[in-house]
């Protein structure tokens, strides 16, 4: 696995201070400028931000979603990908997990590692993704892969 492939978020980035003063309608371009990593889904009101990592020879697909999700899990989560003749779905690594409140009103932080086999990996690179789906308790998001705009 590439070193280049692991995440490195910073949370004081995700809980910027100076972005407390913005409006109280928190936007997607709000939520994608505020954090200085690729996002890698967008859903009407979440930014799904995500990458590969190992450790001990176990593969993690980690994810952070920045938004409106606001939740406190004792069950899981699954993680969808779904593209042309391509479908791949994810258990969370842990059952319990929660959102963080950032500095941002309304804005929410929850990170989610799921597991991931080496096989897969590849074919999820290789993937043309149409859309990422992520149900935890009753709640399904969905995401489209994100596509950058800047030049």
């Amino acid at each position: 696995m590439p070193k280049n492939k692991t995440m490195g978020f910073s949370i004081s980035k995700l809980f910027n201070k100076t972005e407390s003063k913005q409006a109280n309608e928190d936007t997607i371009e709000a939520i994608i400028d505020s954090v200085e990593h690729q996002p890698y889904g967008v859903s009407e009101s979440n930014v799904l931000f995500a990458g590969l990592n190992e450790l001990g020879g176990y593969f993690f697909f980690q994810t952070v979603i920045v938004g409106s999700l606001n939740v406190k899990c004792k069950n899981g989560a699954q993680l969808t990908f779904k593209g042309k003749d391509f479908e791949l779905t994810l258990n969370s690594d842990s059952l319990e997990f929660e959102s963080n409140h950032s500095d941002v009103k309304k804005r929410h932080v929850t990170n989610i590692d799921f597991q991931i086999e080496k096989a897969d990996i590849k074919k999820l690179e290789k993937a043309n993704l149409k859309e990422i789906a992520l149900k935890v308790k009753k709640r399904e998001l969905v995401f489209t892969k994100y596509k950058s705009t800047t030049k």
